[in-house]
């Protein structure tokens, strides 16, 4: 039997979302370990004069406990 856990995490990347994700998941990475998936909760961007300037991501990571 597995254990899991959840944890919230935002990322932000100045690119896109994938890259926001990406970046969000490489960084929860250092310091969890079996993570095994992510539920995407939230997108949103920041506009300045009209033009995307970030994409964030608000994430659900699913881990499994050792």
């Amino acid at each position: 039997m597995a254990v899991a856990k959840v944890s919230e995490i935002s990322a932000e990347s100045n690119v896109s979302f994938e890259d926001a994700i990406q970046q969000g998941i490489d960084r929860a990475s250092q310091t969890v370990r079996g993570i095994q998936g992510a539920w995407i909760k939230e997108q949103k961007v920041t506009v300045e004069n009209g033009k995307v300037t970030a994409y964030r991501v608000d994430m659900k990571v699913t881990f499994v406990l050792d």
